[in-house]
């Protein structure tokens, strides 16, 4: 008889399963999946036109594609590959976020200069909130209570209130701000700003820029310097920093703003992810279509993926919940 306590200890002596990233591939149309284990793609799918920004529902069981040339928000089961449904999502969709709340999605839709907020659920939208001009960057405070939009033209950072869908304020920033990033705890919202060549830190409860981060590198014109994506540790003690031409990453310390290196990795890095237990970052490198392997304890590239044609985006499935069954690689 197979007693509770040895299936616990079986179960408990059982090899925890690697995570999945899902990168976007904007000129192939496709999802590339990356096994975290084995540091290789091991399937590959069709998804919408231009496929850019990527995130996941909170259980992994859908993936959301802003696929900008196509208008719409795709869902997509990430065990097949298939496409469950499509979410309106206003015309071209860039970069998205999902509230806490695991339903609400807001959508940057650069073309027509406004944030739709559409309920997955229910496929609703909820609102089409006025925003600046080319809105690209998306993301939700800790608390689900404020939604941030950037706008590139207008070089500003819009304040949505989320209980009344409505833009309450906006904080000027340094030309064309690309990504939005708030730290784990909320109190912080970092900006990146591609041709300003800096990042913003904006204190949340004033909305007020409180720190500019510059960035120099012997032998890199100061204007192939344009920052990107942006991760933040879990402890807010260090955050890194995509430098797109550059071909490198920045690493921060995220409690002085001091600029503690920077990390060669492929041509034109766009984004990053950070893995759960913080022990890797990897980057999506659009020019050279691969993704580069980051060892965060010694800040130092160990691998170079390749992907489709020009990766843009790229999210960590939830608890490593993937399986390669049935996946053509």
């Amino acid at each position: 008889m197979f007693r509770p306590c040895l299936l616990a200890l079986a179960l408990a002596a059982a090899p925890a399963r690697a995570e999945e990233v899902f990168v976007s591939n904007e000129r192939d149309n496709t999802v590339s999946v990356i096994d975290t284990g084995s540091l290789e793609v091991i399937r590959t799918f069709a998804v919408g036109r231009r496929p850019r920004g990527v995130t996941f529902s909170r259980d992994g069981r859908r993936l959301y594609v802003c696929a900008s040339d196509s208008d719409a928000v795709q869902v997509i089961d990430p065990d097949s590959g298939k496409l469950l449904h499509n979410l309106p999502s206003g015309e071209d969709p860039e970069q998205f976020a999902l509230a806490p709340d695991d339903r609400t999605l807001f959508i940057a839709n650069e073309e027509n200069a406004t944030t739709t907020v559409v309920d997955a659920e229910t496929r609703k939208v909820l609102a089409q909130i006025d925003v600046g001009i080319e809105p690209e960057g998306m993301a939700v405070s800790p608390d689900g209570r404020i939604a941030v939009t950037t706008s590139e033209t207008t070089n500003m950072v819009h304040w949505i209130d989320v209980p009344s869908l409505k833009a309450v304020d906006a904080t000027p920033v340094e030309q064309r701000p690309r990504h939005a990033e708030f730290s784990r705890d909320g109190a912080q919202l970092w900006v990146s700003s591609e041709i300003g060549g800096s990042v913003a830190v904006i204190d949340v409860a004033s909305r007020r820029v409180v720190e500019t981060i510059r960035f120099e590198i012997k032998g890199i014109a100061a204007d192939r310097i344009q920052p990107v994506g942006v991760a933040l540790t879990r402890d807010g003690s260090l955050a890194f920093v995509a430098l797109g031409p550059s071909d490198r990453v920045a690493v921060v310390d995220a409690r002085t703003y001091q600029v503690l290196g920077y990390i060669l990795v492929g041509r034109r890095v766009w984004h990053l992810a950070l893995l759960p237990d913080e022990s890797r970052l990897l980057t999506t490198n659009g020019v050279s279509g691969d993704v580069t392997v980051i060892d965060v304890a010694s800040r130092k590239a160990v691998k170079s993926i390749k992907v489709g044609r020009f990766p843009w985006g790229a999210a960590v499935r939830p608890g490593g919940a993937g399986r390669s069954a049935g996946m053509e690689p």
